[in-house]
């Protein structure tokens, strides 16, 4: 094999184990390689569980070997962000030893990574409760800036190398934003898509599990794993999972049109809300619309509806109270060991008036109301997964162009379509109908073949 196990994607490896020519044992042990050559520097990892993949990965190849295979995942190491379970493992998310524990369950997610034969890594840095100071991460392309937020340690980790596969969540941006910064592909699935069952909250009705990998077919695989029903968390989605098969295989499915893959029906948005995004950004987007135009894409200019800026205006007002709600009683007791940013969000969510709660709520209503008619005229919106390219460590970036599919709890994906002026990533954000995401993917593969990143981190 030319490539070192660990530079391999997820959908390359698993053929790979599949054919004997690689084990699950040699993945682990090249991707905990590259963790201790380059994890000082990037701090991803906030707990590295060595001995039990080691483990696990030779279960799997015994199994392998007595031609038992657990599901589409068998072999693959997966990191996860930490606010999510796992047995045995402590969960920290990102505070200051004030929010430890050790759970004794896997979360909903992490129970069916498991079953469909994943090798749980280890646990990746988080900003505190999955808010916005920033956490220790370091950016892959450059250590002076962000990798963004939340979920910084699982885009880092993806980038480096150091993990095919790994878990973040999303509230607002915390899975598309990193994902844009790191270089590498980022899923928001439909709110509700994947069970958020023993994952820390921070606003319920916001709340979503994200999946960052090198590649959209990756991502679409995970997806396959994780979606589903869960009677036990109150926002699951009761709804059949998506078929994917054909968007792994690169094929067109047979229950869509052959547009869809080979000419998207793309609506650019356009309008104030762009005037956020840097020159270089747009001029980027600009860039990829032309060559997706070149390749067949049917390309629309669209203006986002009037209550889409209120709709950004009640995104944080729903967010403060339910953090305020969440974390109360832990308030109470350790306001003065939270970090700034958040403790000021727990703070202004006890302000809000149960009448605002409401209010912003009905505006969240009203807004997917009046966005369907929009969706069902493209296969997806096109903007910005992020203002520009990632900023200094100070922050973790503007969210403003993720909290729309936040909001509105809509399918998004950030899909990396090059280098700026500096070398950093950026990217390109899809948005589609609610429980689209096979369409959804299959338009971010057609992204993907015309314009997507083939660069790796600068780290050998």
């Amino acid at each position: 094999m030319s490539a070192p196990p660990h530079a391999l994607t997820a959908l390359e490896a698993a053929a790979a184990i599949r054919a004997s020519r690689l084990s699950a044992a040699s993945l682990v042990e090249s991707c905990l390689g590259r963790i201790e050559r380059h994890d000082a520097d990037i701090r991803a990892w906030v707990t590295v569980d060595r001995e039990g993949a080691r483990a696990e990965a030779a279960r799997l190849d015994e199994e392998a070997r007595e031609g038992r295979w657990r599901g589409a995942l068998h072999g693959l190491p997966v990191g996860l962000k930490d606010i999510v379970h796992v047995a045995g493992l402590p969960t920290a998310a990102g505070a200051r030893g004030f929010a430890d524990t050790v759970p004794s369950a896997d979360a909903a997610s992490v129970a069916r990574l498991r079953q469909a034969g994943a090798v749980i890594l280890g646990k990746l840095h988080t900003t505190e409760f999955a808010y916005a100071d920033p956490a220790v991460t370091r950016n892959p392309w450059r250590a002076d800036r962000t990798p963004g937020g939340s979920s910084a340690g699982s885009a880092a980790a993806v980038a480096a190398r150091m993990v095919p596969l790994a878990l973040g969540t999303q509230t607002v941006g915390s899975v598309l934003r990193p994902a844009a910064f790191c270089g590498v592909v980022g899923l928001k699935p439909t709110y509700g898509r994947i069970s958020r069952r023993g994952v820390i909250p921070l606003a319920w009705s916001l709340d979503h599990v994200g999946i960052l990998a090198r590649t959209v077919a990756d991502v679409a695989v995970v997806l396959g794993v994780l979606a589903g029903h869960d009677p036990v968390d109150p926002g699951s989605v009761d709804a059949a999972p998506p078929d994917l098969d054909a968007v792994v295989a690169g094929r067109t499915p047979a229950t869509e049109p052959e547009e869809v893959t080979r000419a998207p029906r793309l609506g650019l948005v356009e309008g104030p809300l762009l005037d956020r995004a840097t020159p270089e950004m747009r001029a980027h987007l600009d860039g990829v619309a032309r060559a997706l135009a070149a390749r067949g894409a049917a390309l629309t200019r669209v203006e986002l509806p009037a209550v889409i800026p209120v709709l950004l205006s009640a995104v944080p007002v729903v967010l403060y109270a339910e953090a305020a709600a969440y974390h109360a009683e832990r308030h109470r007791y350790h306001a003065a060991r939270y970090r700034p940013r958040i403790r000021a969000a727990v703070e202004l969510g006890r302000l809000v008036s149960a009448t605002d709660y409401l209010r912003a709520q009905r505006v969240r209503r009203e807004a997917a109301r009046v966005m369907r008619p929009l969706l069902e005229r493209v296969d997806a919106l096109v903007l910005p997964p992020a203002t520009g390219p990632a900023p200094d460590r100070s922050t973790t970036g503007d969210p403003v162009f993720n909290a729309l599919a936040s909001g509105l709890g809509l399918p998004a994906i950030s899909v990396p379509t090059g280098l700026g002026t500096d070398g950093l990533p950026l990217g390109l954000q899809l948005v589609a109908a609610p429980l689209l995401e096979a369409r959804l993917l299959q338009v971010a593969r057609f992204v993907e073949d015309v314009a997507g990143l083939r660069d790796a981190p600068p780290l050998g």
